[in-house]
């Protein structure tokens, strides 16, 4: 969105088509374009507010009540924080003494925004001009006086007068998801060339981040927000209070060394699936250790225990039957035990859950969980009841 449309929106008259546009969201698109032309809106502003209403309505989960009011972008809405995680970082920011912060590539404004309203004040650095005055505008229909937002170069921002950085690359390109970090803008190397610029700096990152690239001496930690991993943050210089960190936002956090191995032992009737935060961040080995479990092969993930702990980091399963892994055997018994709804579960199987259901042909009253996996290096199926949490049917 360019500046000329946002200032549209911000007009008399685009603020009424704001709220009309709020009114026919998540209805037929086409129904509601002609709604609005019908009304007298013109077309180019009916098409901007229509967007901008999605958007909103989209951006609830993110943003809360706050997304009613505020101006959004498709990409910058997609790679925004959410406001649970950024509030989360702005308190452990103030809570390290930062009154002022940089946010290079601060987007929509998702960050400076958390920033300001915990008290620090924020200079925010975005490239993109249609994004720099989203970011503009979203601190203003918010009240925060304490943001100022520039369109500009990261690398060329002068870090002289701030007593942190944060900066979040840009992961997209032509609409398209970026993973490798050399792609990433402002470049990898200006970006890793933060914290000795300025050492409180955090650096946000996609959850798949190497972690070869976790620069010396920071903290790495993964986020997850109702079992998503939504991201990494490499907290940097004296920000770092631990090697590796797993956030459950609003649940809990796992600390490690983030090299510890997990014992190794057979299989028990109890089965852990670790949040994804935690294995992301290799701290499976201090789960385990706080669950009093062990693995049933060193490089899968599943935590097994002789009894069920309380434990806000996993999901638990009794397992119910155990098997090495035959189609035709699998089939038999999940047809004896009458299963029609199946949950399919897998780390270490290169299986397709879609296809693996066709062929097991299900039919019955019953629900189970299948978890597919590996048993000292033999495929082997586990045939579960859950105890606690919902998991994700694949």
């Amino acid at each position: 969105m360019d500046g000329e449309r946002l200032a549209s929106l911000r007009t008399p008259e685009g603020v009424k088509a704001l709220g009309t546009a709020a009114e026919l969201a998540g209805g037929d698109p086409l129904a509601a374009a002609a709604a609005l032309r019908g009304s007298g809106v013109p077309a180019d502003l009916a098409a901007a507010a229509l967007t901008q209403a999605e958007l909103r309505r989209r951006a609830v989960g993110k943003f809360g009540a706050d997304a009613e009011r505020m101006f959004f972008t498709r990409a910058g809405l997609e790679q925004a924080t959410r406001s649970a995680v950024a509030e989360r970082r702005a308190a452990r920011l103030r809570a390290a003494g930062v009154r002022t912060l940089a946010d290079l590539g601060c987007g929509i404004g998702a960050d400076a925004i958390a920033a300001a309203r915990s008290g620090i004040t924020v200079y925010a650095l975005e490239a993109d001009p249609g994004t720099a005055a989203v970011a503009a505008a979203n601190a203003e229909v918010l009240g925060l006086a304490g943001i100022t937002v520039t369109h500009g170069d990261a690398t060329a921002a002068d870090l002289s007068d701030v007593d942190a950085v944060f900066c979040d690359p840009a992961r997209r390109r032509d609409g398209r998801r970026v993973f490798d970090p050399a792609a990433y803008s402002p470049p990898w190397d200006f970006v890793t060339s933060l914290p000795e610029r300025v050492p409180r700096t955090v650096l946000k990152l996609a959850p798949g981040i190497d972690h070869a690239l976790i620069p010396p001496g920071a903290e790495a930690e993964w986020v997850s927000v109702r079992g998503e991993v939504v991201e990494a943050a490499f907290w940097c210089g004296p920000l770092a209070e631990v090697p590796r960190r797993a956030t459950l936002v609003g649940v809990a956090e796992l600390t490690g060394s983030g090299g510890a191995k997990a014992p190794v032992g057979p299989l028990a009737p109890y089965l852990y699936d670790p949040d994804g935060a935690v294995v992301r961040a290799h701290l499976v080995a201090e789960f385990a250790a706080a669950v009093g479990g062990h693995l049933a092969d060193p490089e899968i993930a599943y935590v097994y225990t002789e009894s069920p702990v309380p434990t806000p980091y996993a999901r638990c399963l009794k397992i119910e039957e155990v098997l090495p892994f035959s189609l035709k055997r699998l089939r038999i018994l999940l047809r004896d035990r009458g299963v029609g709804r199946l949950e399919i579960m897998k780390r270490g199987s290169a299986l397709e859950p879609e296809r693996l259901r066709r062929d097991l042909r299900l039919s019955g009253p019953a629900a189970a969980t299948l978890v597919l996996t590996r048993v000292a290096g033999a495929p082997t199926a586990l045939v579960c009841a859950p105890l606690s949490g919902t998991g994700s049917t694949l």
